[in-house]
């Protein structure tokens, strides 16, 4: 479906079993669950020792921890997050995340990460 203010949408109403894992590297895979224009949330699975290395980008980010536990840098500070923690990401700060437990990561972006389609 296509709009005059938003990208084609992957899905509206999605079931994860639907969504192939994208593989990053070999402790990292993620799925890009829905998007539009404006905003994106892509499911991403770690395993034990994955590392999110540090990067920043113009995008708002706000994630969840939906299983496991990450080690999580933002700017200068870091702190352990688990199971139901969150974070938020300014634009253009450096952030980073190194997993501790084998865990899954539900990250929202504003705007969409075009870089990830």
């Amino acid at each position: 479906m296509k709009t005059s203010n938003h990208l084609s949408f992957e899905k509206i109403l999605v079931a994860d079993e639907d969504i192939p894992w994208e593989i990053i590297d070999d402790k990292i895979q993620r799925k890009i669950m829905s998007y539009t224009q404006e905003l994106m949330l892509v499911k991403v699975a770690f395993k034990k020792g994955g590392i999110g290395a540090t990067h920043k980008h113009p995008h708002l980010q706000i994630s969840y921890v939906a299983k496991g536990a990450f080690e999580v840098s933002i700017g200068a500070e870091s702190k352990v997050l688990k199971e139901g923690d969150v974070y938020f990401v300014p634009s253009d700060v450096l952030h980073g995340a190194v997993c501790l437990e084998e865990g899954v990561l539900i990250d929202v972006f504003n705007p969409l990460r075009e870089d990830f389609l």
